[in-house]
């Protein structure tokens, strides 16, 4: 094996080691969250995860193997669009009704922290990445993980300041300014 696949199989590795540590987060956010919004959003945050799980898997196998990188992680596609996008019209559909326990906004800060730390991650790697489907792989980790970033920071902020979430969501003008 040369060096750059034992790279390749040891960031793997540490990959499939966070992903599954994020998906088990999830799952125990789902059941601890005290509002339909949040467990909704942690429900798909952990498809998120399994599905990462099962590139990351298929990718690994095949290095492992002695195979080159391969597109067929390309294949592995969310049943979803953006979730920043997907969160924005499920906060819409709620209103401001919707209101959290303090274990919910910690969790969120958790989730926050965790997605953060699995961007710096990739983003990392992604400089050391020498084949262009190896980059490509790492650079759609980097944007799948910054849109979890975003999805649950924008949904921090609406459970925390409902009014303030729309303020900055709506854009309005200030007349006369």
């Amino acid at each position: 094996m040369s060096s750059g696949s034992d790279r390749s199989l040891q960031m793997l590795s540490r990959a499939l080691e966070m992903e599954k540590e994020g998906k088990a987060f999830y799952e125990e956010a789902v059941s601890t969250c005290q509002n339909e919004l949040g467990r909704e959003m942690f429900r798909m945050l952990m498809k998120d995860e399994l599905l990462h799980m099962d590139r990351i898997g298929k990718i690994y196998e095949s290095l492992k193997g002695g195979e080159a990188w391969s597109e067929e992680w390309k294949s592995i596609e969310p049943d979803h669009k953006d979730l920043r996008v997907l969160f924005k019209e499920m906060a819409s559909a709620h209103g401001t009704k919707i209101t959290a326990k303090t274990s919910d906004l910690e969790a969120l800060d958790v989730g926050i922290d965790f997605e953060s730390r699995s961007v710096a991650f990739y983003q990392d790697h992604l400089s050391k990445a020498k084949d262009r489907v190896e980059r490509e792989f790492i650079e759609q980790m980097v944007t799948e993980e910054k849109s979890h970033h975003a999805a649950l920071s924008d949904m921090k902020l609406y459970l925390s300041d409902p009014a303030a979430w729309f303020l900055e969501q709506e854009h309005p003008g200030l007349d006369g300014a």
